[in-house]
């Protein structure tokens, strides 16, 4: 999953996206496709309609000359075997978009940050406060009942930076013609992951570490996708 931004610098290059064709080297795809072939039900998640959200708010003596911002992903990856009760997914951290208006606006921002403001932003959150050179996916592990209906508490992994912490995570599952689609929300803090806030003035402005994420991911059975 994502995290974090910080206020724009000058002179900073930009950092372009990721290709959405990229995937952790030790991530398990072949167990989901052993156990598909072997007949289980197996899922893979739709980037299309899937997003994960994050608010970042800021802090400090001098905060109300910074913005808060909104970082999103839509190129989530991954597989949901339902039955067998696990989910593996990832997120390239370098595909990160921030401030789409229309995410700002549900996240009720009241600020209006400038278009060098954000690819400032984005560019400190990638190279600086993420260091997706180092580190350059956000993975998440589900070992719990993906198969349930309705409301669920996930036992989940969360990998960011290279720290792992695990996580209960309260969630919806709703089931949708073979589809399945998990939502929910829940708040963490930068510094769990070895994470320092990003600030400049001395802290005048800085980043809160706690950040609030949303998530609604659908994964369609991958008999459906062409290609498979």
């Amino acid at each position: 999953m994502t995290l974090i931004a910080g206020c724009s610098q000058p002179g900073l290059e930009a950092v372009p996206p990721a290709s959405p064709l990229a995937r952790p080297a030790d991530f398990p795809a072949a167990f989901y496709e052993q156990a598909a072939a072997s007949g289980q039900e197996v899922l893979k998640v739709a980037s299309s309609g899937s997003l994960v959200s994050i608010t970042v708010r800021r802090a400090g003596a001098l905060a109300s000359l910074g913005h808060d911002h909104v970082v999103a992903s839509r190129q989530l990856q991954g597989y949901v075997a339902p039955r067998l009760g696990r989910a593996d997914l990832y997120v390239p951290l370098d595909s990160l978009l921030v401030d789409e208006p229309a995410l700002r606006a549900g996240a009720g921002l009241d600020t209006r940050p400038s278009a060098a403001d954000i690819e400032g932003t984005r560019t400190n959150m990638l190279s600086k406060v993420l260091q997706t050179q180092l580190h350059p996916f956000a993975r998440v592990q589900v070992r719990t009942t993906p198969d349930a209906h309705g409301e669920v508490v996930l036992v989940v992994e969360l990998t960011v930076h290279g720290v792992t912490r695990g996580l209960s995570v309260p969630a919806r599952i709703v089931k949708e013609q073979g589809a399945i689609r998990i939502s929910g929300a829940l708040s963490i803090d930068q510094s769990d992951f070895g994470i320092t806030p990003f600030s400049i003035l001395g802290g005048a402005i800085q980043v809160r570490d706690r950040l609030d994420l949303s998530f609604d991911v659908r994964a369609d059975p991958m008999k459906r996708e062409s290609g498979s």
